[in-house]
């Protein structure tokens, strides 16, 4: 099944992606690679979600973060390619988690995103990983996360 049909069978709804802020843009393809820029969990309200993991949301708050994150990349994605069944492959995903200090559960926030990665596109939404903590984020957000992805010709 391909990614479009997998968003509309489990009536997925991905958000309109943000404008950037700064001098950057949201996706660029080179070489047959998508890089995407670090994004933020962006609610259905339009406003992004913010937020300490440990102090001031929950593991499992941060994780649903995580997944919003991830259909604002996906969104991305689909506005550089056009259509996300021009994904072949996710390569990489490099998850911050904005956390108190010495909290360690990085990997299950970003779960949020990888997992959502996988529903959509299969074996081929497995990719590597980096989560690591941060002492902040942009716009105090919750987390963020960047992509990288084979594209189809």
């Amino acid at each position: 099944m391909s990614a479009e049909q997998t968003l509309k069978e489990r009536r997925i709804v991905l958000p309109e992606c943000p404008a950037p802020k700064g001098n950057y843009v949201p996706a660029l393809v080179h070489n047959g690679i998508l890089y995407l820029s670090g994004q933020g969990p962006l609610q259905q309200n339009g406003e992004f979600a913010h937020g300490v993991v440990g102090a001031e949301i929950t593991v499992e708050q941060a994780y649903q973060h995580a997944r919003l994150t991830g259909l604002v990349l996906l969104s991305a994605a689909r506005q550089a390619l056009g259509s996300l069944d021009r994904v072949e492959r996710v390569l990489s995903v490099f998850g911050m988690v904005n956390a108190v200090a010495g909290f360690g559960q990085q990997p299950q926030v970003i779960n949020g995103c990888s997992d959502l990665f996988v529903e959509v596109f299969g074996e081929a939404g497995r990719h590597t990983r980096a989560a690591v903590g941060m002492g902040s984020l942009p716009l105090g957000i919750s987390v963020e996360l960047t992509a990288t992805m084979a594209v189809r010709g």
